[in-house]
């Protein structure tokens, strides 16, 4: 399979070196051309990788493509996505993959209509460790899952906002809720399964950014288990924790950017010693990341299969990134399935807006109106 990467930023390094490992995984796959609205980050990226072929159109390339990689600022994502199923290439973008419910569904339906297939990079699913855990709740081996904690609590400097495309709602979607924690809670719906309300909280506290610089919800899902989510990008001793207790046992996570099965511990609930041999490593696992994702993905690809994680799935992330957002700026509970088309939160993550006022002059001090949304 020819492989075109579309962006050529930090990201993008981490898709090429994924990529030049799938032969190792018996996946059949070159890294044929790069992309970039800059031609000399698009040359530059290309000799550091050893791409054959660099330059900045989209279109010349997407008839010698079979699977391209968006790794463009979020808002480039749905009309570059669109274009290559539209031509009956397979896409793969980086996370999150649109900037609201409504270019979602554009996609949904682009890929309805194309030979080819969509999915979005949440690589955490696809470690062990997850894939373990899932296994086990599914068989009922843990018992019920009931409580569990997702938090992602960050360090971002003022300084990372400089660049001109974050920390604003119509090129970046979103604050941590949608740029950052995503991942974890991304994982975490992926291991409890269908949520049904949340209510939540957000604040602008300390960056002079749009968007939220830190939010709060509390989760309630199908099976009845509750769970919070603390997205922050305010917190100098940076980790990325996800916390399951369920009937059986407690099981924890806690990495940063990328996890092992070293970074899992398994405690039994008391009197369940039977469960302890249940939790098993595996030594020749790769760790959560890129690759482990490309691997099942680009199997499914030439098996003309539905990739592991599908649009329906994404959408699913999305529609909770949506729903905190509604909560919190509403203050309302918000239900599983209430954001359609029509809702201002169907159309941007944004919605109807947060309390706080737009930054305006970057040098000046906030005010406390502006600082505090519920």
């Amino acid at each position: 399979m020819r492989v075109t990467i579309l962006g050529t930023g930090g990201i993008a390094a981490a898709h090429a070196g994924a990529i030049g490992r799938l032969s190792d995984h018996g996946v059949d796959a070159v890294l044929a051309h790069a992309v970039d609205i800059d031609p000399a980050r698009a040359e530059a990226f290309a000799q550091q990788h050893g791409v054959a072929a660099h330059g900045t159109s989209l279109d010349d390339v997407l008839p010698e493509t079979d699977v391209l990689h968006v790794c463009t600022p979020p808002g480039a994502h749905v009309d570059a996505t669109v274009a290559a199923l539209d031509a009956g290439v397979h896409v793969v973008v980086e996370k999150p993959a649109t900037l609201s419910l409504a270019e979602i569904d554009r996609i949904a339906e682009a890929e309805a209509r194309s030979s080819a297939s969509f999915t979005q990079v949440v690589q955490h699913r696809f470690g062990h460790g997850a894939r373990q855990l899932r296994r086990l709740l599914d068989d009922g081996a843990l018992g019920r899952p009931l409580v569990a904690t997702c938090d992602t609590l960050w360090f971002r400097a003022p300084e990372y906002f400089e660049v001109p495309w974050r920390g604003r709602w119509d090129t970046e979607g979103g604050g941590p809720t949608m740029g950052h924690g995503i991942h974890q809670f991304d994982l975490l719906l992926a291991t409890l399964g269908p949520w049904t309300e949340v209510t939540a909280m957000a604040g602008r506290l300390a960056r002079r950014v749009d968007t939220e610089d830190v939010s709060m919800a509390i989760v309630r899902f199908a099976s009845g288990a509750l769970a919070t989510i603390t997205n922050s990008l305010l917190s100098p001793r940076e980790t990325s924790d996800l916390r399951f207790d369920t009937e059986a046992a407690t099981i924890e996570l806690s990495h940063l950017y990328g996890y092992s099965d070293a970074d899992w511990t398994f405690t039994p609930a008391a009197g369940r010693d039977d469960v302890g041999q249940l939790w098993q490593p595996d030594p020749e696992a790769l760790p959560s990341g890129h690759l482990a994702q490309l691997v099942p993905t680009y199997r499914a690809f030439a098996a003309g299969e539905a990739p592991p994680v599908t649009v329906s799935d994404a959408r699913g992330t999305l529609e909770l990134v949506a729903a905190i957002y509604r909560s919190a700026f509403t203050g309302a509970v918000v239900h599983a399935g209430e954001i359609g088309p029509g809702d201002p939160f169907h159309r941007s993550m944004r919605g109807t807006g947060p309390a706080w006022a737009p930054v305006k002059n970057i040098d000046a001090a906030p005010t406390a109106t502006e600082e505090v949304a519920r």
